[in-house]
């Protein structure tokens, strides 16, 4: 007789990793990573942590937690810690979401979402993005009942890099009824230029429900250490985070790091500038090719692969040494999901591109 697994197991679907680890040469545009490396002295810090690696990490993640208050005047209690925002994302799922409440979110978003309902037995709610490939808000809010627990708006959205003007966003969290958490997902915010990043804190000063998600991962060039954070507007949201989770679930290589990195915002403006640099002339390489290319305000672009063939034009990449996300496994076939390179890698793409399309 076989060992038995929960239902849970059978209906949780399969994240569907871009591949590409461990390949030398290789353009690697599609998993949303910085090109760059860590921000001068992060890597001193983190080897500092290293040498206190026999002791557990500091379970509170207070001085992270402080020099985020700091940075974003912000109420410590209030500053939620992950390894990745996908772990405050899921603990958020646990801690809110079981059978019979309601989880509200659009599609294509972030491919983390639907692991959130299938975890918790919870009813997914999924609205289609509109023709822009954007949140429709109105038609979200729709479907708001009392049954709702969960309402989640990626802004910018993965895999499209759409941004909705904090205007708009505004104008809905005031319309939510205050028994549904609403979750901006701002992982990629840094990228936008829509508006100031930092202006979208008002609302979780304002409104109780709400709680900000964001990441080192991406342009901090921190990915590969696991750290994301979330600003509450009740602090018994990160409360019940970390009430589901087991203990010690950032540790001290990846808060010394992160909390290094907060103190170099100059080369953050840097990095950002010159991404959405590389960001505005990949699009209009693509464009010239005569691809569809959605509104990108994030580190990454949403594009079609024209008449072509979405796996022969993937697979020619790869033989060229270039890898980016098939739409497909996203949520749309016969487009791709390309982050945006340094400048000759993207110039790398287009060649190829033009190649294959």
């Amino acid at each position: 007789m076989a060992i038995e697994f929960t239902d849970k197991i059978r209906r949780l679907p399969t994240y569907p990793t871009a591949g590409g680890y461990a390949l030398d040469g290789f353009a690697m545009l599609a998993s949303n990573e910085a090109p760059f490396g860590p921000m001068p002295g992060v890597v001193e810090a983190a080897a500092g942590a290293v040498l206190s690696a026999n002791r557990y990490p500091d379970p509170s993640n207070m001085s992270l937690r402080r020099a985020l208050a700091a940075r974003y005047d912000f109420a410590p209690g209030r500053i939620a810690i992950g390894s990745g925002s996908c772990d405050i994302l899921l603990s958020g799922a646990e801690a809110l979401l079981e059978p019979g409440a309601e989880f509200v979110y659009a599609w294509p978003s972030f491919s983390v979402y639907p692991h959130m309902a299938a975890a918790t037995g919870a009813n997914a709610i999924v609205v289609d993005l509109d023709e822009n490939h954007r949140h429709d808000l109105d038609a979200m809010l729709a479907e708001v009942t009392a049954a709702t627990r969960l309402l989640i708006v990626c802004n910018p959205n993965n895999p499209t890099g759409t941004s909705l003007p904090l205007a708009e966003l505004e104008a809905f969290v005031a319309q939510v009824p205050r028994h549904v958490c609403v979750l901006i997902d701002e992982a990629y915010c840094e990228f936008s230029t829509l508006d100031d990043p930092d202006d979208s804190i008002a609302l979780a000063r304002r409104y109780s429900n709400v709680v900000l998600l964001r990441t080192f991962s991406k342009v901090y060039g921190l990915a590969g250490l696991r750290v994301g954070y979330a600003l509450c507007g009740d602090e018994r949201f990160r409360v019940a985070v970390e009430q589901v989770r087991q203990p010690f679930f950032c540790n001290s290589v990846a808060q010394a790091a992160a909390e290094a990195a907060l103190l170099r915002q100059d080369e953050l403006t840097r990095r950002i500038e010159e991404t959405v640099a590389n960001r505005l002339t990949l699009v209009e390489g693509l464009e010239e090719l005569g691809l569809d290319v959605a509104d990108s305000q994030a580190n990454f672009i949403w594009h079609s692969l024209g008449d072509g063939d979405e796996d022969e034009i993937l697979e020619g990449l790869r033989a060229r040494k270039i890898l980016i996300r098939s739409g497909r496994a996203l949520g749309r076939a016969g487009w791709a999901r390309t982050t945006v390179g340094t400048a000759s890698e993207n110039r790398r793409l287009l060649d190829a591109l033009g190649e294959l399309v």
